[in-house]
């Protein structure tokens, strides 16, 4: 982080460390006499949760935009799903029947990667939420190709800490979901989901939907696993019942190898931002 500044003012660091320096005395040790933004206490306010929601915005914004980093590649998936070698201990038949899918993404971020070592780790940049599964394999693929990988990770009470891969000056942690995915989308030049639960569902849905009402300008919305996601979602009926529209089933693409998701990436060609929603026609 830069400390270079223009400013005839003490700087903010400077005024922290001075402070553990003063007199003790009753009203130095006073919690109000604190620094504001030196006192957890008040920053954890209810009142403070806008000035919360921009730090977590400003954070990793500052920090990817200090590595220079300018498009990621968005990988989301399944925390559940095993590596191939773990696959006799998934929890059910389908989880280790999906376990080839751990490969498909290691192999896609490893080949993402060495893209992005061409532009000098600028472009193409994978992105995970950090954790196990699906997110675990795209940060591994990203280490074997000798690369940087980002890992946006959520305070939850079952996961304890990141996957050993995610490069650890771009793995940062969040406590607001909304923040999280608002970095997930920011600097995405393509998204690529793979199969997953809720938490997969609610970022792939998010996500299309900004795409859907041109809140998003378009990218490469890549599914891996046709077969998969047909079977948990009848896309064809949402289309026959008119809760979207027929234009809406090309904002995505079904894929099955990272060889093909790839291809589809290289071939893209950039479109703008929709100017109205087909079928909301009034």
């Amino acid at each position: 982080m830069s400390d270079d500044r223009n400013s005839r003012f003490p700087d903010a660091k400077a005024d922290s460390s001075r402070v553990k320096h003063v007199p003790v005395t009753p009203q130095t040790q006073s919690p109000v006499y604190k620094l504001a933004f030196a006192d957890d206490s008040f920053l954890c306010r209810d009142e403070l949760r806008p000035v919360r929601l921009q730090l977590e915005l400003l954070k990793p914004q500052l920090m990817l935009d200090e590595k220079g980093i300018e498009s990621t590649v968005v990988m989301f998936g399944g925390a559940r799903i095993p590596a191939p070698a773990e696959k006799a201990k998934a929890r059910t038949k389908t989880l280790a029947d999906l376990s080839h899918f751990y490969d498909e993404a290691r192999i896609f971020a490893q080949k993402m990667t060495e893209k992005s070592k061409s532009t000098g780790g600028r472009r193409h940049v994978v992105v995970t939420g950090g954790g196990p599964g699906v997110m675990e394999a795209g940060n591994l693929g990203a280490v074997e190709a000798g690369g940087v990988s980002i890992g946006l990770n959520i305070v939850l009470p079952h996961e304890q800490a990141p996957n050993e891969y995610v490069t650890p000056e771009l793995c940062f942690n969040f406590h607001y979901f909304a923040i999280r995915k608002m970095h997930f989308l920011m600097r995405a030049e393509a998204i690529c989901v793979f199969p997953g639960g809720f938490g997969t569902l609610d970022e792939m849905f998010e996500a299309l939907t900004l795409i859907q009402t041109g809140r998003m300008e378009p990218v490469p919305f890549l599914l891996f696993g046709r077969a998969f996601w047909e079977s948990i979602i009848n896309w064809d009926a949402l289309a026959d019942a008119g809760t979207i529209s027929e234009q809406d089933l090309d904002l995505f693409k079904f894929v099955e190898s990272a060889d093909e998701a790839i291809a589809v990436i290289d071939a893209w060609n950039p479109a703008p931002a929709r100017q109205n929603l087909p079928g909301r026609e009034r």
